[in-house]
């Protein structure tokens, strides 16, 4: 990380924006009046601000898959209805199904991308989208973070909870589910391993929330929990998880990414990291082939 071109006071200052109600048009001018030896602070926050166009791996007509927005039930969750982008591989059901959940900003392009990854894998994916019920991801990160955090959160966790369910019950579905998410969605995914139970089969968290001491007990499906080496504040969680996780003899193995900060898969920003990120997804995949099969 040394040879990191964007100083660590700017990353600082976008994980702050990004986890806390800042607006874009403040992360930008408290990032410029920042005094750098290494550059201009303005200029470092907008090299931050994600490209989802530049940064699609599987384009939605590839050949290998289908991909549709759907609308289904979601009881007890903000509206009663939800819609998510299912994406299948090509060929006759039934498949392993992976719901996918995003962080805190809703369904934006590079989580769309994530579960076309899936479908070309094999899995049939389900990627929600949380902000659905109040009109949908708005079309850029700020407006969404904005929009999420006015939810009732019991509710939008129902509702990504009801997509789980939905996706295991799918026609196309083999009956078995995975689960993974990034940042707030790895939260999600801890949870889901608390409130399913023994009706998830595999998660896999990217640097979330761990579940509370407490519920680890409720835990059955097995886990791989990926971390970034630079986030203090998901990994002030590790510890107390892991110990938990030892304490009730969970199946679960944890990934510590060197040279990685919060948020290294996601392709759309310079936090990035292709290596570790090729190297997490790898294991992913093959957790949930050898899990789900």
């Amino acid at each position: 990380m040394n040879n990191d071109p964007i100083d660590p006071q700017v990353y600082d200052l976008y994980d702050e924006y990004c986890h806390s109600g800042m607006s874009r048009r403040d992360f930008l001018s408290r990032a410029a009046a920042l005094t750098l030896v290494t550059g201009s602070g303005l200029a470092m926050a907008q090299a931050l601000l994600p490209r989802y166009a530049e940064a699609a791996t599987i384009s939605f007509t590839d050949d290998r898959i289908k991909a549709t927005y759907i609308d289904y039930d979601s009881s007890g969750g903000t509206s009663g209805r939800m819609r998510g982008y299912l994406v299948k591989p090509v060929g006759e059901g039934s498949f392993p199904t992976v719901v996918v959940i995003h962080e805190n900003r809703g369904l934006n392009p590079y989580i769309e991308d994530v579960a076309r990854r899936l479908a070309v894998a094999g899995f049939l994916a389900l990627a929600p989208d949380g902000l659905s019920p109040v009109g949908g991801y708005p079309g850029n990160d700020d407006d969404g973070k904005q929009l999420q955090a006015s939810l009732n959160q019991e509710k939008l966790f129902t509702d990504m909870l009801n997509s789980a369910r939905f996706v295991k019950t799918h026609p196309l579905s083999s009956g078995k589910l995975g689960a993974t998410g990034f940042c707030y969605g790895g939260g999600v995914v801890n949870q889901l391993a608390v409130v399913m139970g023994s009706d998830l089969n595999a998660a896999v968290p990217f640097y979330g929330r761990a579940a509370e001491s407490h519920e680890v007990p409720n835990i059955q499906a097995p886990l791989m929990i990926h971390y970034a080496e630079d986030d203090p504040r998901i990994n002030a969680m590790r510890s107390g998880y892991k110990a938990a996780l030892t304490t009730h003899k969970k199946d679960f193995v944890m990934y510590s990414y060197e040279g990685t900060r919060h948020g290294f898969h996601n392709n759309s920003t310079p936090r990035f990291n292709e290596l570790q990120a090729d190297i997490a997804w790898e294991r992913t995949e093959n957790f949930f082939k050898k899990q789900l099969s």
